[in-house]
């Protein structure tokens, strides 16, 4: 072939290959023009019929360009909402979202198929609130489409690339946040299918996990490769091979998650084999990173982590956890030190059923190390929480200066010889007075502490103690200090005790010294507590707990004295802290006395003086019995501040009137409670009581609190002008209820004063509010008082004498609408003077015997029934002057604020409303 003809045969194919070039590159400038209309019509009817949510983007393409060579169309700037009821948030927001066409189905098909989705600077923001309801369920359920259909738009994708991203899950539900940063996801797989593997690639530049609000992994990077078999049809992912990395630790995942009806299955298993010690503290959160770079690790790991089962949080049905940790002869050296921890040995299984503490297992094999010649040996095999079964063996024999300077822990300095020799095995419950059969001792001497709360130490710290229990009961339980003593601030504290048979505690015991709790406090600072106060003993207290409770006096020897100052106490019983400001204590066999004994709590103020009795086994035992006398004085007493504080989702009063009805779902302040275990006698004055809104001034009285039962005799205060004296019995029930009962009398009570200055006064006898004059009052009550401490008006009994002394009725009702019936303009106003009125209450029913009064001539006599909630039932005969031989007979009904009156005998029976909890 001669040199011209092949150059003829070279040039036709360039031209060719150049038509052919120019044609492919018409077509794909030419063919997203001629598609274009199509294309974005069926995603914008796609979008219109599959999304519930609302979508937004500036702009819209197609090209062939963006992500070569597929044909994609591009949504500019897009915004989408999430779903309900999250559909004002952003759920997804990205400068571009790409959706690769199938070609050939828009030449060959009605269908316009997506089969690669990318995203580019995106965020996703999901959110799950505490209900469970989440803000990504967006997607409508399809109805069957019409095969008349023209063109239709199907998703079947088979790849999804994320660019450059960020994510963030939020699910307060489960209480698991976490976000995603600089995050890049590759995912291939015919996702058409109902069944397919999704293959994955995934880098992350910087992961956080919280759960709880504990942070567990943070600024971690993450390149992992996954395949992932889904089920669309069930919501199920099979996790067949997870290869993680996370920072430095290279971890292997696998498992299964299914989607329930109203919760999750999953199967979970993530081990990292054979790893190195240093490797594993990588992927530990961001405070030990700073530590790690200063510390030499060395040593081989080995982490396993399932978690399997169910979780259903309507059901409390949760997946067990199984977590087993092992190191292999590890190394610790942090920043040089001159005796690093070798042989460190760990080999701990852990395992929560159902995430139930109370079902928990941990068995550690081994915890074990040395430093130099020094040794820590330890293994323990333990089952529960609350009443744990407990299995183990301690010996160490280390400096723990030393140790401490080696492990690099921070803001701590511990020194001291710890010596050890412990063996535990048993079950503690203290209800059925268990303890671990237990020998062993534990002794420390140079100890120091100093922490970064206070800026002098703990020194001198010696711990001599030794324990033995050779039945696993209470009654054989024996503990040892001798001694235990340290100083601080330049003071010593020593303590010498000998306790045995906790059952019936026999005690000997020595304590002296001076502590600032404030100074020492602030050594063991803990968040959201602040206390003050001094305290300075020197007593010595031996004999045994059931010669204190039996009055075996001689068998004791209790003495010393206890000085106290700005000392807070606190009790299940007391919402607010009771503040001992001053008091010396002089103890004296099972007494303690004191004089001069100032306190607080909260606004009230105490002076005492007296006695406490039993004051040990109060302290020390459950069942013990606090009993005392003394002599209380105080400027203001604001008793409100004693009551507990409860939330209620029913009413207390659901059975009374509906004046005393707590309404579902309030808030009640609680019943005040007295403790069962007090047995006390005051004899108190106080100028000023505060208690639910009443002003009482110069209360006196005697009060005794035993049993739980609150009982006051002789009792006076001065209200409103008027002398009251009251005896009463007072008992909480529960929490949220209490019986009372009471007899009282009151002198020359203003009734004006009372309705101005006085709330309940105001509720219980609105009546009043235009009346004015003197009353006296002779009543005895008993009943129930819910959880604002309000009467429970069907539970109330009692009866009593209302005296009346000069009164003026102005504007009552009732006498207003007698006036109306009978043409009687002067018994609208009337008035009263010297009328004994007597009543009883019962069943919601106050009932009025027969009086009659005089007044302008008239003498009306009045008798009847009235509910506490204003329900009136009377008969009323009005005698006309001159003598009221003759008379008028009415019937008065309705309430007192709309009376109805009814010339005739004839009247209407009133309900009774009973307790039902009597």
């Amino acid at each position: 072939m001669t040199a011209s003809k092949k150059k003829s045969i070279i040039l036709k194919t360039l031209k060719y290959l150049g038509i052919t070039f120019v044609v492919i590159i018409g077509l794909l400038f030419l063919t997203p023009i001629i598609f274009a209309d199509k294309i974005k019509e069926q995603i914008k009817k796609t979008a219109n019929e599959k999304l519930s949510a609302e979508l937004n983007y500036s702009d819209v393409s197609v090209s062939f360009f963006h992500h070569f060579p597929s044909l994609t169309l591009t949504l500019s700037d897009l915004n989408l909402n999430g779903s309900a009821p999250y559909a004002k948030e952003k759920f997804i927001t990205a400068k571009e979202v790409s959706f690769g066409i199938n070609v050939a189905s828009l030449v060959f098909s009605k269908t316009v198929k997506i089969d690669q989705i990318y995203l580019s600077d995106c965020f996703i923001n999901v959110k799950v609130n505490a209900k469970g309801e989440a803000n990504y369920n967006i997607y409508k359920s399809s109805k069957p489409s019409n095969p008349k259909d023209s063109t239709e738009t199907a998703l079947k994708l088979e790849r999804i690339e994320i660019l450059n991203s960020k994510v963030i899950y939020d699910d307060q539900s489960t209480k698991v946040h976490f976000d995603a940063f600089g995050f890049n996801y590759l995912g291939k797989g015919d996702l058409n299918q109902s069944i397919f593997d999704l293959y994955s690639k995934a880098k992350v530049e910087k992961l956080n996990i919280v759960y709880e609000g504990e942070p567990y992994l943070m600024n971690k990077k993450i390149d992992a490769d996954l395949i992932t078999k889904v089920n669309v049809n069930s919501l199920s992912f099979f996790f067949q091979q997870n290869n993680l990395k996370i920072n430095q630790l290279l971890v292997d995942f696998k498992g299964k998650f299914d989607f329930l009806k109203d919760g999750y299955n999953m199967d979970f298993v993530i081990k990292s084999n054979d790893s190195k010690l240093y490797d594993v503290f990588t992927a530990l959160p961001p405070k030990y990173i700073t530590w790690l770079s200063k510390t030499e690790l060395k040593g081989n790991t080995n982490l396993l982590l399932t978690l399997k089962g169910d979780y259903i949080a309507s059901q409390n049905v949760a997946p067990e956890l199984d977590l087993d940790v092992k190191i292999d002869s590890g190394f610790v050296n942090y920043n040089k030190s001159a005796f690093p921890v070798s042989n460190l040995n760990l080999d701990i299984k852990t395992r929560v059923p159902s995430l139930n503490p109370d079902l928990a297992i941990i068995d550690a094999k081994n915890v074990s190390l040395n430093i130099n010649q020094d040794y820590l040996k330890s293994k323990f095999y333990v089952t529960g929480v609350n009443t744990p079964d407990i299995n183990a063996d301690f010996k160490a024999k280390i400096d723990l200066g030393k140790l401490m300077s080696a492990l690099g822990i921070p803001n701590v300095v511990l020194k001291g010889n710890l010596e050890g020799d412990a063996k535990v095995d048993g079950k503690f419950d203290q209800k059925k007075r268990l303890f671990p059969k237990t020998q062993g001792t534990i002794d420390l001497v140079n100890g120091y502490l100093k922490t970064p709360y206070y800026p002098n130490p703990i020194t001198n710290i010696t711990i001599k103690s030794k324990i033995d229990n050779q039945k696993g009961t209470y009654d054989d339980l024996k503990v040892k200090l001798k001694p235990a003593q340290f100083t601080f601030e330049g003071k010593p504290v020593f303590v010498d005790a000998d306790l045995s048979n906790f059952d019936d505690l026999s005690y000997d015991i020595k304590a002296k010294g001076e502590l600032d709790v404030n100074k020492i406090y602030k050594v063991f600072s803990q968040k959201g507590l602040d206390l003050d106060g001094f305290v300075k003993a020197d007593v010595v207290l031996k004999g045994k707990q059931s010669d204190a409770e039996k009055g075996n006096y001689s068998k004791l020897n209790n003495k010393g004295t206890l000085e106290l100052r700005n000392i807070g106490i606190t009790s299940e019983y007391l919402a607010k802290k009771f503040i001992i400001k001053e008091g010396i204590f002089k103890i004296n066999q099972d007494k303690m006395y004191f004089n001069n004994f100032l306190a607080a709590y909260g606004q009230s103020d105490f002076r005492m003086n007296g006695y406490l009795q039993n004051v040990f086994n109060y302290a020390t035992t459950n069942t013990g019995v606090l009993r005392g006398s003394f002599k209380s004085s105080s400027r203001y007493i604001n008793a409100d501040e004693f009551m507990s504080e409860t939330t209620s989702g029913t009413s207390v009063t659901a059975n009374s009137a509906p004046k005393a009805e707590a309404k579902s779902g309030s808030t009640q302040t609680g019943v005040i409670i007295i403790p069962t275990n007090l047995n006390l006698n005051f004899t108190a004055n106080a100028q000023k009581v505060n208690f639910d809104k009443l002003n009482l001034q110069n209360a006196t009285g005697n009060l005794s609190m035993n049993k739980g039962k609150l009982t006051m005799q002789n009792t006076g205060f001065d209200l409103i002008g008027c002398k009251v004296t009251m005896n009463a019995n007072y008992q909480a029930v529960t929490p949220q209820k209490a019986n009372f009962d009471y007899a009282i009398k009151a002198t020359d009570f203003d009734i004006k004063r009372a309705y101005n200055e006085i709330e309940v006064f105001r509720k219980m006898a609105s009546a009043a509010e235009k009346a004015q004059g003197i009353v006296s009052l002779d009543y005895q009550l008993k009943g129930r008082l819910n959880a604002n401490m309000e009467p429970v008006y069907p539970s109330l009994v009692g009866g009593g004498t209302l005296s009346v002394k000069d009164v003026k009725v102005r504007g009552l009702k009732m006498f207003t609408a007698v006036s109306k019936e009978t043409n009687t303009e002067s018994i609208k106003n009337p008035d009263l003077s010297k009328v004994d009125i007597k009543t009883t209450i019962k069943n919601n029913i106050m009932t009025v015997e027969r009086f009659k009064f005089k007044f302008a001539g008239f003498r009306p006599r009045i008798e009847g029934k009235t509910t506490l909630d204003g329900k009136l039932n009377l008969k009323m005969r009005l005698g006309l002057p001159p003598f009221g031989i003759f008379g008028i007979p009415l019937t008065v009904t309705g309430t007192q604020d709309n009376p109805k009156i009814k010339v005739g005998k004839k009247s209407e029976d009133l309900e009774e409303t009973k307790d039902t909890e009597e």
